[in-house]
Parts: C-alpha cells; sequence; structure tokens
C-alpha cells in the first residue's frame, strides 16, 4: 500500500511511503535536508512499518513541534489507519 503525505511544519513538504506486507519497502522525501533524508530513509527501508513509526514519532527539530522522521511517523500511522480501514 501506498501513501503520498503531506507534511505539516518541517521543510520538506511531502514524504512518498510504500509499504508492503508491514515492512518499509520505499521511502521518498521531497524538500528538506537532502542527505539526513537519504539517510533515514536507507536506515528505514527493509524496516517493520510499525517498529520505524514508533522509534521516529515524536522526534522534534530545533524548536519545532515535529520532525521530518516524527512527520514520516505520522504518514506510517495515516497508511496504518487506511489499511485498517480496507481490511475491516
Amino acid at each position: 500500500m501506498d501513501i503520498a503525505y503531506t507534511t505539516s511544519g518541517t521543510c520538506a513538504y511531502r514524504i512518498d511511503v510504500k509499504v508492503e506486507d508491514g515492512i518499509l519497502a520505499d521511502v521518498r522525501f521531497y524538500g528538506g535536508c537532502n542527505g539526513n533524508l537519504k539517510g533515514i530513509t536507507e536506515l528505514v527501508k527493509g524496516m517493520r512499518a510499525d517498529e520505524a513509526a514508533e522509534r521516529l514519532r515524536g522526534i522534534r527539530c530545533g524548536g519545532r513541534p515535529t520532525s521530518c522522521p516524527d512527520q514520516l511517523a505520522r504518514a506510517i500511522d495515516r497508511l496504518s489507519e487506511r489499511q485498517r480501514g480496507h481490511d475491516g
């Protein structure tokens, strides 16, 4: 299942997430700190989506109440909600 998630409160303005059988298959950030976001992308690929979301949720950037990793967790949560909606 895929989602194109529009972020809020970060330099990255969109995250595309693809999950296959509960595993993060692909993550792409648009905007933001290119090197850091490429690093996050490579670290989470192949990880269970729920575990990645748990680890990234609540990370802040400077004085902001969110961050690109936190927004990725929110995108994964939204995708999980959509998946549950299709299953039930």
